[in-house]
């Protein structure tokens, strides 16, 4: 099973809705019981809270629930047990990197086709329009992560 992390600063924003686009994503593919998703936070702020409802609705609208996601913080032991660490901004890359083992953690935009920003802003503190904008770039990194991974299954497979 290849297991992807998403990471973002509270785990209420980006990373949960980072979490519930590549599970909608897989599911298309059909590829849930090859891939595991989760999310964390790299700060404290909100474990065990909802995703802010501004992500829910955003989300929701595109129908994915990301309702029943509660925040947590990201362990040194997620860096060990996850094959795809993906921070959503360099801060938090940053952050994670001063965890042990953090050799597999990357910036989610790095699978994205249709952009060349390299950073997911955060959303928090702007209005719905931020939101917006942080759906599209998630589904479109989620799209070039999907073809990273069907690659790597295949690869897997025995001939």
């Amino acid at each position: 099973m290849i297991k992807v992390l998403f990471v973002c600063l509270g785990n209420i924003c980006r990373s949960p809705m980072a979490e519930g686009i590549f599970r909608d994503v897989i599911e298309k593919a059909g590829l849930e019981r090859e891939v595991m998703v989760d999310s964390a936070g790299t700060h404290g702020y909100h474990i065990g809270e909802p995703p802010d409802p501004r992500a829910q609705s955003t989300t929701a609208r595109h129908g994915i629930s990301i309702v029943d996601l509660r925040g947590r913080q990201v362990e040194a032991e997620d860096l060990k047990s996850f094959d795809y660490v993906l921070a959503m901004d360099d801060e938090n890359l940053a952050n994670l990197r001063r965890l042990p083992g953090s050799a597999r953690v990357r910036l989610f935009l790095e699978f994205a086709c249709a952009t060349s920003t390299r950073e997911v802003p955060d959303p928090y503190y702007g209005g719905p329009g931020g939101f917006d904008r942080v759906y599209d770039l998630l589904e479109d990194a989620a799209q070039g992560l999907l073809a990273e991974i069907r690659q790597r299954l295949r690869d897997a497979k025995p001939t």
